[in-house]
């Protein structure tokens, strides 16, 4: 495993917009190679700024042929703006003309499923089909960072930590709304490059425990986020404060 490399920009903008070239570049390299190319977004305001800016700018990548997955989501109706689908549709999916087909969504509450781990179970079924049983390819896998240092929806010190399934269902968060479904460790490991996205002040000091090697994903989630080939922390000054 290569060592995480670390990436400042002075602001928010100036992040999202290197962000968001850097992930256009890295998807048309995979489907130079691979004829096709995947993704996994993350939500909140720097992934939503990315996804933006990735629309304003699409670059040579065939947006045909990308499949969009997503690392966690609200456990809400599909209507509801707390859903990470619904901001990534309008900032960035419906512009650059991702089909149907590829648009890999977490199921919403209301999508006929009893339960959030109803949920979890068809979409680890869904990844399963699409890798043929195993996880399957992932160019990019997009993660924020909370101030706790969770990832997707994995908190410290929660049963999601240690849990060994694709998907998991996430009740009882420290933050609202409570009920998720998330990628677990097995999916977010297997990334080929996984890229942290974090910007400002108040999570400087996760930021800074993350990189340091001494904590345990229990602990802090983001220090077990680590991709197959590269992991690449991308940081605005703020969040970089601490290093």
């Amino acid at each position: 495993m290569s060592a995480p490399e670390v990436v400042v920009r002075p602001g928010a903008d100036e992040l999202a917009a290197t962000v968001a070239g850097e992930l256009v570049a890295r998807l048309a390299a995979a489907q130079a190679e691979h004829g096709t190319a995947s993704v996994v977004l993350t939500g909140g305001g720097i992934g939503t700024a990315v996804l933006r800016a990735v629309a304003a700018a699409p670059g040579e990548v065939d947006w045909t042929r990308v499949d969009v997955w997503w690392g966690d989501e609200r456990w809400v109706p599909a209507a509801d703006d707390d859903r990470n689908e619904k901001g990534a549709r309008a900032a960035m999916l419906d512009v650059v003309g991702v089909p149907a087909e590829r648009v890999h969504a977490i199921p919403a509450a209301d999508a006929g499923y009893a339960e959030p781990e109803d949920a979890a179970v068809a979409y680890a079924q869904e990844l399963a089909a699409a890798g043929d049983g195993a996880v399957p390819r992932i160019d990019v896998l997009l993660l924020g960072v909370g101030p706790e240092g969770h990832v997707a929806s994995i908190f410290p010190d929660s049963p999601a930590v240690a849990d060994d399934r694709t998907v998991v269902a996430v009740r009882d968060c420290p933050k609202p709304p409570p009920t998720r479904v998330s990628l677990g460790f097995p999916v977010i490991t297997a990334a080929e490059e996984v890229w942290l996205l974090v910007s400002g002040e108040g999570k400087a000091e996760a930021v800074a425990r993350a990189l340091s090697g001494r904590e345990t994903p229990a602990s802090l989630p983001a220090a077990g986020a680590v991709g197959r080939r590269a992991t690449r922390w991308m940081l605005d000054q703020d969040a970089a404060s601490q290093l």
